[in-house]
């Protein structure tokens, strides 16, 4: 398993980046050429929550992002890495996964100062308000953009915490790449 790890600042020209390097990722640990649209967007619209959550709350700090490839061997030696979110068990086969984790430093609620202009960041879709909030489209709210990634994900898990949020999303590999990567 081989993990790329990319940081980039809270500018929303960094995504096409993200995007970028998670679809040619992707597209070489083995993933279904159907699916490499969905990642693209999944990997669009959690970065762009985290860049706009950044840019209310900490605009100096970076976004992690985090490409992992489960096409390749399981680290064996290695007991700090966990794998038991990489390689599940489905009536006793092993399914490889292509995993895609976006970390963020902000906040998951917004503070008291910014909390009568927005609704908190992960709660609900609509905004009663007309004004777009950052990250939203007008009416909606940046919860929208989770609410897209758990449809375009096969796997969602969303951590919000105090210190950041974790969005982590992955996809099956294709079942003849898993035992021969390099048949391209």
């Amino acid at each position: 398993m081989a993990t790329i790890t990319l940081t980039i600042s809270a500018l929303p020209a960094h995504v096409r980046t993200a995007r970028l390097m998670a679809a040619t990722v992707a597209r070489r640990a083995g993933i279904a050429a159907s699916a490499i649209d969905e990642i693209r967007l999944a990997v669009g619209e959690a970065c762009s929550r985290a860049v706009a959550a950044h840019k209310l709350h900490c605009p100096t700090q970076p976004i992690l992002l985090q490409l992992i490839d489960g096409s390749g061997p399981d680290p064996v030696s290695d007991p700090r890495t966990d794998t038991s979110s990489r390689t599940l068990r489905a009536n006793g086969s092993a399914t490889r996964r292509f995993e895609v984790v976006v970390s963020d430093r902000a906040p998951a609620k917004d503070t008291d100062e910014t909390a009568n202009h927005l609704e908190p960041l992960l709660d609900g879709l609509f905004l009663d308000g007309e004004d777009t909030p950052p990250g939203g489209i007008s009416g909606f709210s940046p919860g929208l953009g989770l609410a897209v990634i758990t449809g375009l994900a096969d796997e969602v898990s969303i951590d919000p915490k105090d210190s950041g949020t974790v969005v982590r999303m992955s996809w099956p590999l294709q079942a003849d790449q898993t035992q021969n990567p390099s048949s391209n």
